[in-house]
């Protein structure tokens, strides 16, 4: 079973102005000659950790990270404003064409694989092969079976109360959009905690077996406030994507190689989005994980995630 490579400390870090608003964080780490990767974290409005580093061996990747629209480092935090997905995919591109790279690997889980196919379907000719984990389509019965109820919360009943009973009787009938009203209100107080229950709905959600790692990272008041503020933001606005629009597009993404990682029991983003995802795009593999959820932290998914990066690197390495 392999497990994260040893810690490491970016060689680069840049600060780059994007719209009239936004300072995207972006570093660089590994090996400044080598296969250039791009990290797309989830979310959106998660934010980029120092372990996502780590999914790959620093003498074959130069690994760019960053912190998309308003989470991490980047700056104003929170901000909703020009925060859009087309913005998002403006922004990768800025950022290749900052760091004079020709083509990149996208590494992407969760939201980060929706930003990664988006982009790959935008701007083919740029990305060298796709490495994806905990497929998320976007689609809004995607939505509905996680914050309606008769989804996710059929198998977290308990976990359900807790979200819901955050919200009065009234509200509960427009879950996303109650949240989203308190999450942009003028109280500041009601912010917070809106922040850190919905960040813990998702963060007991992720894992197959409780994980206080990932539980603790996720409601961090600093990781929750950006987390809630911007998937209400998404949501509320279909993600800023047309209905099914990865999978009308994958013919967009033929002849690009792809390694889908998916497992079994994600509760978060059912096993149906990577296979359809898989069935639509003829040239991907999809890995089904037998022993895990959707998180990034699970055993299974660090093996599966390392071991196709180290195959990656290795066939460029070759070619």
């Amino acid at each position: 079973m392999l497990t994260l490579y040893p810690a490491i400390k970016p060689y680069a870090i840049h600060q780059l102005a994007a719209g009239t608003r936004h300072t995207i964080y972006v570093e660089e780490c590994g090996n400044p000659q080598g296969l250039p990767v791009i990290f797309l974290h989830g979310g959106p409005g998660g934010g980029c950790d120092p372990e996502h580093r780590r999914f790959f061996d620093p003498t074959l990747y130069r690994i760019v990270l960053f912190d998309q629209r308003g989470c991490g480092q980047s700056t104003p935090h929170a901000e909703l404003e020009e925060n859009t997905t087309p913005l998002l995919v403006a922004d990768l591109e800025m950022i290749r064409q900052h760091l004079k790279i020709q083509k990149w690997v996208i590494f992407g889980g969760s939201w980060g694989s929706t930003l990664g196919l988006v982009y790959a379907q935008t701007y083919p000719e740029y990305v060298q092969s796709l490495i994806l984990r905990g497929i998320f389509l976007c689609r809004q019965e995607d939505l509905n079976w996680f914050y309606q109820e008769g989804g996710a919360s059929k198998l977290f009943p308990d976990q359900w109360d807790l979200f819901i009973e955050h919200l009065s009787p009234a509200e509960r009938t427009e879950i996303l959009q109650s949240y989203y009203q308190r999450l942009t209100g003028s109280d500041e107080l009601a912010r917070m905690a809106a922040a850190k229950v919905w960040a813990q709905w998702e963060a007991n959600c992720a894992t197959l077996q409780p994980n206080q790692q990932a539980l603790n990272r996720l409601t961090h008041p600093h990781v929750a406030m950006s987390l809630a503020r911007i998937e209400t933001h998404y949501f509320m606005n279909n993600a800023f994507l047309e209905p099914n629009q990865i999978l009308k597009n994958a013919h967009r993404l033929t002849g690009i190689p792809g390694i889908i990682i998916h497992g079994r029991y994600d509760v978060i983003c059912p096993l149906e989005n990577a296979y359809k995802l898989h069935k639509a795009w003829q040239t991907s593999e999809l890995q089904i994980i037998r022993d895990a959820g959707h998180s990034a932290c699970e055993p299974g998914i660090i093996n599966a995630l390392i071991t196709a990066t180290n195959a990656i690197a290795h066939r460029y390495q070759n070619t």
